[in-house]
């Protein structure tokens, strides 16, 4: 078993930010849930201990959700080596090792990790990696190839600065070692601040062997300290996701312009033009085609289906062979059969539309059982909100509905039934048969249109 501890109690000023650091988005979820997605890929983590210290309401709130987090406070914050200290009493002590991640360093994944643990070995290990420019980063110290120390950058001497391997932060520590090492750190460096580093040098001194990996892709460590380096990071993951689909052989028009900020599931062929967002867990079937600028969050579309240019999509299913789009808005609980077609400037919410049925262009359809091979007209309304309450409205296989239509719920429409355009509907409309609203038309011979006086 193993402990996991995550320290997110730094402040992150360089953000410019009143939100909390690790709360700062990326990929469309704040930085710490993307730490805590790969702590829930890890086998056997006993214990997850979250170190908050600014802001830690706001941090411990926005997790609230997740289940199984021990948050601890650290305050004042005076260095990772006191923020471990302050985790030690939350620790399971039955654990093996604890691994240490860091709430600024998003992107580091579950088989990284894995490797780590498999070098640790009995002794300890530390995430490492080799910078082209490691300014700022604590340089890892060897003798014969070993670790025997870390040194800051501020603490550094000239020699060391040119050292190109750096500490990630990253590291696996025996448990049991914990709380003698932890007691040992001294403040007496240049920040005056206790370093978690600085157990490398106790653990050389008590004869435990110190192992160290590295990850396959280096923005894996690439911590994030302000807004501009927040944004490189996004453009490199956005790169790496479209990197996955085009491999997997979906085709991808454009893979600097797309965005998935959460998981998306690609079947056979599928195509995805340019600017498109994908939110949450969004799968797309085989042969599924998803035009420019739209965006879907949390839906399934089914096998053939097209959904057209600028189409927004949210929590919503499609079946095969469908058509949306273009400017079609899916909301909540929109649910449509196969064959079904949605045109531009059409808004379904919690409707079951079904197989073959057609709804245009500019018509709201909510809170609507609709059958199959119904034809919705052009200006159609469901009324399904009388300003209290939400009614629903039935309406039954291929009936025709006119241009220009108001269903009145709760109402529903018999099968086969047709609206005439204009129709207001307030009372049930029986099946195979015609019904309609209208004022008389009329005629005025003697109208004269007004004129304009000079």
């Amino acid at each position: 078993m193993m402990n996991v501890v995550i320290l997110a109690a730094g402040q992150g000023k360089r953000m410019h930010s009143d939100l909390p650091k690790v709360l700062q988005p990326l990929a469309g979820k704040p930085m710490i849930e993307c730490v805590l997605d790969t702590v829930q890929k890890i086998a056997d983590v006993s214990r997850t201990v979250v170190v908050v210290g600014h802001c830690a309401e706001v941090v411990e709130q926005a997790l609230e959700n997740r289940q199984g987090l021990e948050f601890v406070l650290q305050q004042p914050q005076m260095g990772t080596g006191h923020a471990l200290q302050c985790a030690l009493p939350a620790l399971d002590p039955a654990a093996e090792n604890t691994l240490v991640l860091l709430g600024d360093v998003p992107l580091v994944q579950p088989e990284t990790i894995d490797r780590l643990r498999a070098v640790a070995g009995d002794g300890m290990a530390i995430l490492t990696t080799v910078l082209r420019n490691p300014t700022g980063y604590g340089r890892i110290l060897r003798q014969r190839g070993r670790i025997v120390a870390i040194v800051e950058q501020k603490d550094a001497t000239e020699g060391q600065k040119q050292i190109r391997e750096v500490n990630t932060g990253i590291m696996l520590l025996p448990t049991a070692r914990l709380a003698g090492w932890l007691s040992e750190l001294k403040a007496s460096n240049a920040q005056g601040e206790y370093y978690l580093t600085d157990v490398i040098g106790l653990a050389v001194r008590d004869g435990v062997r110190i192992n160290s990996a590295r990850p396959r892709r280096s923005f894996e460590v690439e911590g994030v300290n302000s807004k501009t380096q927040l944004a490189r990071l996004e453009g490199i993951w956005q790169d790496h996701q479209a990197e996955l689909l085009t491999d997997a052989g979906v085709t991808v028009i454009d893979p600097s312009r797309l965005d998935i900020r959460g998981t998306l599931v690609c079947g056979r062929d599928v195509t995805i033009d340019v600017g498109c967002v994908f939110e949450g867990n969004v799968e797309l079937s085989d042969g599924v085609y998803v035009g420019p600028y739209c965006v879907v969050r949390n839906s399934k579309i089914g096998a053939g289906t097209r959904i057209e240019a600028f189409c927004h999509i949210d929590q919503a299913e499609v079946g095969s062979q469908a058509l949306v789009g273009p400017y079609a808005r899916l909301r909540p609980q929109a649910a449509l059969s196969d064959e079904v077609h949605v045109g531009n400037f059409v808004e379904i919410k919690k409707s079951n539309i079904g197989k073959g049925s057609k709804i245009n262009h500019l018509s709201y359809i909510g809170d609507t059982d609709m059958g199959s091979g119904v034809n919705i007209g052009a200006g159609t309304i469901t009324c399904n909100y009388d300003g209290v309450n939400k009614f629903r409205t039935t309406i039954g296989d291929n009936a025709f509905i006119g241009s220009d239509t108001q269903l009145v719920a709760p109402v529903t429409v018999g099968e086969g039934a047709t609206l005439g355009a204009g129709t207001t509907l307030t009372k049930d409309a029986p099946q195979g048969k015609l019904t309609l609203s209208r004022a008389p038309q009329r005629t005025i011979d003697a109208w004269q249109r007004p004129v304009k006086k000079q």
